[in-house]
């Protein structure tokens, strides 16, 4: 079984490990660059279910944006997501294309 903290230390040893985090005007690095929709792309998504406690539910969407730049973005889905008061994180993400399927490969651990 896979679990996020595979998923994660794979990515960091990949030089993958930079975290989109979610802003009202994009995904932001914090490299003062924020990304729109239309420049990133899901090129893998991990799903998590927690065998004994539904909270445990979780999801990393691997994301590669128009520059290059390969990162993650991580958060509790269904009733348990961790951007209940960011309004707009939903919306956002269900605007990034998922594509890279060539790409996936990649990612298998």
């Amino acid at each position: 079984m896979t679990s996020s903290s595979q998923v994660l230390e794979k990515l960091r040893k990949l030089k993958m490990d930079t975290e989109f985090h979610w802003t009202p005007e994009g995904f932001s690095v914090g490299r003062g660059k924020t990304y729109q929709p239309s420049e990133l792309a899901i090129v893998k998504t991990y799903r998590f279910e927690g065998i004994s406690n539904p909270s445990d539910m979780e999801i990393i969407y691997i994301i590669k944006a128009n520059d290059g730049l390969v990162g993650y973005s991580q958060n509790a889905y269904g009733a348990y997501t961790t951007h209940e008061t960011e309004e707009g994180y939903d919306n956002f993400i269900r605007q990034i294309p998922e594509t890279g399927h060539d790409e996936q490969i990649l990612f298998e651990l």
